[in-house]
């Protein structure tokens, strides 16, 4: 009975990291840790990103919670368990499939994966940190969506912009 314990610990634990991460990407990375993110928003130019410090931050987490379990406090280690699997995962799907970090090219055509991929894809397709979407790196929305939300973001861009220019010639007139 305890291996489902364990079991649901880590599976459960998989599912809120795809949330947290989410989050840290959304609010942490695209806010005030941009200074490490920005290097994952430009060209590679070798085979370490600054942004990998991030990857660094979570698995020493998942270390320090697997070795406090081992020495007695029950759920930690499968909690550790847990977040060194989504890594796994992340790596994988994220730094293999859809960056490419790997040594061969996959490029999923259809399916989930193809979703993931092309999720990850519009996010990076707005430059800077402002105005991206989809932050989780496991789930994605439906590409229709996605690509909705950008739209609607640029024309509103384009009408602020519109607006601050009408703004000022009004301005110069008087």
């Amino acid at each position: 009975m305890l291996a489902l314990y364990n079991t649901v610990i880590v599976l459960l634990t998989v599912a809120a990291m795809e949330l947290v991460a989410a989050l840290a990407h959304k609010y942490v990375m695209h806010g005030w840790g941009w200074g490490w993110h920005e290097s994952h928003h430009e060209p590679r130019t070798s085979w370490f990103e600054v942004n990998d410090l991030y990857a660094m931050v979570f698995a020493v987490l998942a270390i320090a919670l697997i070795a406090l379990g081992t020495w007695g406090i029950w759920p930690l280690q499968w909690i550790g368990a847990g977040m060194t699997l989504y890594g796994a995962l992340y790596f994988m799907v994220h730094d293999g499939l859809v960056h490419q970090r790997w040594p061969f090219r996959y490029i999923p055509r259809r399916g989930y994966l193809k979703r993931l991929y092309l999720a990850h894809r519009l996010h990076h397709a707005v430059r800077g940190k402002e105005d991206c979407v989809s932050f989780g790196f496991l789930y994605a929305p439906s590409i229709e969506k996605l690509q909705a939300t950008l739209r609607q973001r640029k024309a509103s861009a384009v009408a602020a912009r519109a607006q601050a220019g009408a703004e000022t010639v009004s301005q110069n007139e008087k």
